[in-house]
């Protein structure tokens, strides 16, 4: 069993946020709490705040930069509909995934994992701009399927696209999220 922490608890929060919030934090509790308490005991308060700064510290260092992200992306932009299509199977497999291609219309692969099914459309991906017509067809074959629905864009999202995504539960993977999706693409290409 994965442990997961809920998306907007205040650790959760933290290690998100810049790794010099969560040390701040530590800091002016550690200073509260010393008006009330011994230091030992004021230190026990903040540990864990330090703790998700240096994770958070860890996890930021290793993130790629903007230059890396924006040359991946280019990378993926540049590459032919199958090297992409190849390049995503292969990083969902990496990521313990079994991927099909999906038969029907709106969806391009099927992804399993742990009983869960998600529905990927990514053939329109790269263009300049997105409407709610293919999220609405992604949603209409995800619902036959009773599964999620993801969809890729590296151009512009409509705001009804993005109201009709959130309306909706299908996720948005746009533009710098599909290059943090498959990191070693600019390589390939």
């Amino acid at each position: 069993m994965k442990l997961r922490i809920h998306e907007h608890s205040l650790f959760a929060v933290l290690a998100r946020a810049p790794w010099w919030v969560s040390f701040l934090v530590a800091g002016l509790v550690l200073a509260g709490a010393r008006f009330v308490l011994p230091v030992q005991y004021a230190a026990a308060f903040a540990i864990p705040f330090a703790g998700i700064g240096a994770y958070a510290a860890w996890k930021q260092l290793r993130a790629p930069s903007a230059e890396q992200l924006a040359k991946t992306l280019e990378a993926l932009r540049a590459m032919p509909a199958e090297n992409f299509a190849f390049v995503l199977e292969e990083t969902w497999r990496k990521h313990g995934y079994a991927v099909a291609r999906h038969a029907g219309a709106g969806a391009d692969y099927e992804l399993e994992k742990g009983g869960r099914t998600v529905l990927v459309a990514c053939r329109r991906w790269k263009a300049t701009r997105t409407g709610v017509d293919p999220l609405k067809e992604l949603k209409a074959a995800a619902r036959a399927r009773k599964a999620d629905a993801l969809y890729l864009a590296a151009g512009e999202v409509t705001a009804q696209a993005r109201r009709f995504a959130t309306d909706n539960a299908v996720t948005l993977v746009e533009g710098a999220e599909i290059a943090k999706l498959v990191p070693r693409a600019a390589q390939r290409a």
